[in-house]
């Protein structure tokens, strides 16, 4: 009896293992791309904007994808670059400075790296497959906010091999504390819907077409402190914007190829999915006031990364290995 039971604990061990591995991929994360140095732009040191901007052309227009969150201290900043035309631009060095909305008190320059919004063919979504022209480079910076309260945003771009601005500044308000949960807090727990809420009508827990099944199954509930989660607010088909529309696809691909142990969870917006209705209970609980939010939460509960607005394959894979 004894060395049946050893055999039968194998056995079951060997099951969980395979049952594991069918839920996610194992493959490293990719490395963060490489940056420009804090060197290769003007130093902001004792200039205003105004000062810092003399004699640039303005060559390029700055589109900032998450503006609704930035508080005291280091935060995420997501943008792209277009032309005139609202064509994407693929620059080599870019920077922003931060200022007072009178343009003193500047600080920086904070260099971007390079992302990418490219998804793989088999995690893309109908939305994602039809707009594959409109571009998918965007760029991520740090920047670091020393007072609360209304700031501006300025970007310098190297273009051709000129050092460009963008046209005008972008509008920040800054806030001390409040809004979504940061990283190190604990994560709010919730109920997300699962087929078997809806009776198995998928199209009333994701607008996603086709829905990403293995997104949907989780009740977040159920996992949060158990095992890794990254839960994910956004409403694919409801995000007129190519920088939100991707990053369902985004987490399906990662969760394939790198979220091996890691549960994966999608949560639409608003009720009834119709954008005239107030957002979700889920979304109302997390303080969210804007979409697309993805948030990696490690096995005890702590949220160890946040992403408002538009992230790539790589920033996410490299958010799960941390939790894995």
């Amino acid at each position: 009896m004894p060395r049946l039971l050893l055999v039968l604990v194998a056995a079951a061990v060997v099951l969980s293992a395979c049952g594991e591995s069918d839920q996610g991929g194992s493959t490293p994360a990719p490395p963060q791309p490489a940056a420009a140095t804090p060197d290769d732009f003007p130093s902001s040191k004792g200039q205003t904007l105004a000062q810092l901007t003399k004699g640039l052309s303005q060559g390029a227009i700055l589109k900032i994808s998450n503006v609704h969150a930035q508080e005291l201290g280091r935060n995420r900043l997501s943008f792209a670059l277009a032309d005139r035309a609202d064509k994407q631009l693929d620059v080599s060095e870019v920077a922003i400075y931060t200022a007072k909305q009178d343009g003193t008190d500047v600080s920086g320059p904070f260099v971007a790296h390079k992302e990418s919004l490219n998804v793989d063919a088999p995690f893309r979504s109908q939305l994602t497959a039809s707009d594959l022209k409109s571009g998918d480079t965007f760029y991520v910076a740090s920047p670091s906010w020393r007072a609360a309260g209304n700031r501006v945003v300025v970007a310098l771009a190297r273009l051709d091999g000129r050092l460009v601005v963008a046209d005008s500044p972008i509008g920040i308000s800054v806030a001390s504390r409040g809004g979504p949960p940061d990283p190190g807090d604990r994560a709010i727990r919730i109920h997300t819907e699962t087929p078997g809420d809806v009776g198995g009508d998928l199209k009333k827990i994701t607008t996603r077409i086709p829905a990403a099944t293995e997104l949907l199954k989780t009740d977040f509930a159920d996992v949060v402190g158990k095992k890794p989660v990254v839960l994910l607010f956004a409403t694919p088909a409801l995000c007129q914007s190519r920088t939100c529309g991707p990053v369902v696809d985004i987490a399906e691909q990662v969760r394939a190829e790198h979220g091996k142990g890691v549960a994966f969870i999608q949560q639409e917006i608003y009720v009834d999915n119709n954008p005239s209705n107030p957002a979700r209970p889920q979304v109302q609980a997390w303080h969210l006031p804007s979409e697309p939010w993805a948030f990696v939460i490690d096995r005890r509960g702590r949220i160890r990364e946040r992403f408002e607005g538009v992230f790539s394959v790589g920033e996410l894979a490299r958010a799960v290995a941390k939790v894995q």
